[in-house]
Order: C-alpha cells, then sequence, then structure tokens
C-alpha cells in the first residue's frame, strides 16, 4: 500500500477514551470516523452499560472540557471535529455514578461452615488427608507446648518484679525505653499477663486506662502495657540528657 493510500486509512480511525458517569474509570478505544452517532452509541453501550436510547454523548478535548454534543444520531462520527486523544463523555441519567465499580452492592454466594466441609476438592480436605497446619496432631502439640512454656516464662518474670522497679522495655524493632513498673497482673482489653509501664518520655500510648478502666495513673502518652518477657528490671536510673533548666 503506498504511503498516501496508508495517511488515508489512518485518518478515517480515531483514538478516544470513553468516560461516563457509570464507569469513571474510562477506557482508551479506537472508532472509525464513518460510524454514525446511533451506531457510536451502540458500541458504547457494551463498554459502559449505558442504554443507547438514553445516553447523551458530549466530544471534550484533552483537558475535558466539552467542545460539542454528538447530537445527531445520523451524522457520522467524523463529521465533527473529533481528533486523537480527545474524550467521548457518556451521560446516562437512568444510572448512578460509579454503580459499576461499588462491590458492595454485588451479592455474594457464601458456603455455609457445614457445606464447605463436607467438600472434598476444598484446600481445608487437602490439608486433612496430608496432616498439614491446623490438621497436624504433632504440630498443634508443638504449638501448645511451646504456648504453655512461654505462659510459664511470663509467670517466672513476671514475679520477679514488683510496683515501683525501674525497667527497660525492649520490643522488637523499637528503640529501648525505660521507666517505672506500674502494674503487674490481668487486664480486661487482652488475655494473659500484662506490665504496665510509666515511661520517662512521652512514647506510650495511654495514661494507665485502657477502654475506661483505670490500671494506674500518669500523664497522657506516658503509659503502655507489655509483655513482662520485654520487660527487664534493675537499676536503671532516669537518663539525664544533659539538658539544663534554661535548655529544657
Amino acid at each position: 500500500m503506498s504511503e498516501e493510500g496508508y495517511q488515508v486509512v489512518t485518518q478515517s480511525v480515531v483514538n478516544v477514551r470513553v468516560t461516563s458517569n457509570v464507569n469513571t474509570f474510562g477506557s482508551e478505544r479506537r472508532f472509525q470516523k464513518d460510524l454514525t452517532i446511533a451506531d457510536l452509541k451502540n458500541k458504547i453501550e457494551l463498554l459502559t452499560g449505558a442504554s443507547s436510547g438514553t445516553m447523551k454523548l458530549s466530544l471534550n478535548d484533552k483537558d475535558n472540557k466539552m467542545v460539542c454534543l454528538l447530537d445527531n444520531e445520523a451524522a457520522l462520527l467524523g463529521s465533527y471535529p473529533v481528533e486523537d486523544n480527545m474524550i467521548i463523555h457518556v451521560e446516562d441519567k437512568s444510572l448512578i455514578l460509579g454503580e459499576y465499580e461499588d462491590v458492595s452492592k454485588v451479592k455474594k454466594y457464601e458456603m455455609t461452615d457445614e457445606d464447605y466441609s463436607k467438600r472434598s476438592d476444598s484446600v481445608r480436605s487437602f490439608k486433612e488427608r496430608n496432616k498439614l497446619g491446623r490438621f497436624d496432631p504433632e504440630e498443634q502439640a508443638r504449638k501448645q507446648k511451646e504456648m504453655q512454656q512461654k505462659e510459664e516464662e511470663e509467670k517466672e518474670r513476671l514475679e520477679k518484679m514488683k510496683i515501683g522497679d525501674r525497667c527497660e522495655v525492649q520490643i522488637t524493632g523499637q528503640p529501648t525505653r525505660r521507666g517505672t513498673v506500674k502494674y503487674l497482673g490481668n487486664t480486661d482489653f487482652k488475655p494473659g499477663l500484662w506490665v504496665g509501664v510509666e515511661y520517662d518520655e512521652p512514647h506510650g500510648k495511654n495514661d494507665g486506662s485502657v477502654d475506661g478502666k483505670r490500671y494506674f495513673s500518669c500523664q497522657p502518652k506516658y503509659g503502655g502495657f507489655v509483655k513482662p518477657l520485654n520487660v527487664k528490671v534493675g537499676d536503671f536510673p532516669e537518663e539525664d540528657f544533659g539538658l539544663s533548666d534554661e535548655e529544657m
């Protein structure tokens, strides 16, 4: 095909972006310029879900400013000043913005646990057959033993502490913080044993109370609760940052 013939072919096709009040994402499409607006609407109907009988088309420039309405269904697309990278915007008042994007409105099939347990091709049945994960008695026994050992270690560590002890809190991924032990024992916010600490600096999360229940009292952001294995008591005086009274 000659270069001149190639130019004629490329000029008969236009690349545009189709957007709508139904689907705000938009999509890039190529359309023949010899399409009638009526045929164009039929094609866009498949893209957006809007009805060709109720949609209104506008031709917008690259900055999404309207150039004109595509309101003559018998006219050809090429009879309008349409160019590559322009936008054809669809308005269909019978549909709602984002209607096809909100997955929360999609009815979902939910299988009961009883029905799922009866399936032979599920992940659960595969694990049961091969004794994997929570279906492995040895693995579960090992985890149970580790949990019991950890609970015993926490209890032993807690028994060596008393209210008023100076301490250091060491949590993986966080800097070491110093403070004073203010609470020892169980809590309502989470099971297990906990140590309430009043930090020397405002690096805590509370004032000694959690969910409306007070365990000890301190200034806001100076209090925190940590597991016993993260707390070490000893001779940990409050750190001196070398600031004089005038510098505080």
